[in-house]
């Protein structure tokens, strides 16, 4: 086993120990449980508090820290959003036949939480992860709903890729776009990452008010063409307005 195997093993040795204590847990009583030295423990659950996932309080020693309640945050609401939106997916699906997402944002990329297609609704786990977020209506969606700074951190953090003829690579461009989309209540990819390609979304709400994800229907340009986008535009919308509802979303 390597020495960083082995490094990580500790750690979540470590983590294990607190997560089952209900007061804080000493140096002296981590290093008996793990059998390693004082300075190892010491060592590594520096490592912890410097990254959130322990916190030291004091002379009464260690207890988790703030940064695994934010991860398990995250997996809650997603198998949350997941239960809640996968019925209202097959239906948008069954009406249109059409490639159905529900994705978000993680850091600039758009990342698939559930994808439905032709091969009888089957999920392809992993598809679509990676794809550009400002070439994406599901992008679109959620970066419209960004604050300033946060959205001028990652449109001029490094230059807009061109994928396509149709791709917004100027930035003051684009946040001009993405005002109209935060006013429409929807976003379209035309052929931004892919030629032929186009996709609707509209953007998912949670209790607060906060865009927590986005539904999309895709397709080629005959499946979305002009005259079908205004009736698949306002089911698309339809159907997040209806998981917004379900995850406690008050207009």
């Amino acid at each position: 086993m390597s020495d960083n195997v082995r490094s990580v093993e500790r750690i979540f040795d470590l983590m294990e120990i607190l997560a089952e204590e209900r007061s804080p847990v000493s140096l002296t009583e981590l290093a008996e449980d793990t059998s390693l030295s004082k300075t190892t423990v010491h060592r590594l659950m520096q490592t912890l508090c410097s990254r959130e996932y322990a916190e030291k309080i004091g002379s009464a020693g260690y207890v988790l820290g703030p940064k695994i309640i934010e991860l398990a945050g995250y997996y809650i609401d997603n198998l949350e959003l997941h239960t809640i939106s996968r019925p209202f997916l097959a239906d948008l699906y069954s009406e249109y036949k059409l490639t159905v997402h529900l994705g978000k944002v993680v850091d600039d990329k758009v990342i698939y939480i559930e994808l439905m297609d032709r091969k009888n609704l089957k999920k392809r786990e992993g598809a679509g992860i990676g794809v550009p977020a400002y070439t994406s209506s599901i992008g679109k969606c959620l970066l419209a709903s960004l604050s300033g700074n946060k959205l001028d951190d990652l449109l001029y953090e490094s230059p807009l890729k061109r994928y396509t003829p149709n791709t917004i690579t100027d930035p003051a461009e684009y946040k001009k776009h993405l005002k109209k989309v935060r006013s429409d209540g929807w976003a379209m990819d035309d052929e931004e990452y892919l030629v032929g390609r186009r996709c609707i979304g509209a953007p998912i709400y949670d209790f607060k008010g906060e865009a927590v994800a986005c539904v999309s229907v895709s397709g080629d340009k005959n499946e979305l063409s002009d005259d079908r986008i205004p009736v698949i535009r306002d089911t698309v919308i339809a159907t997040a307005d209806a998981i917004s509802r379900r995850m406690g979303y008050v207009k």
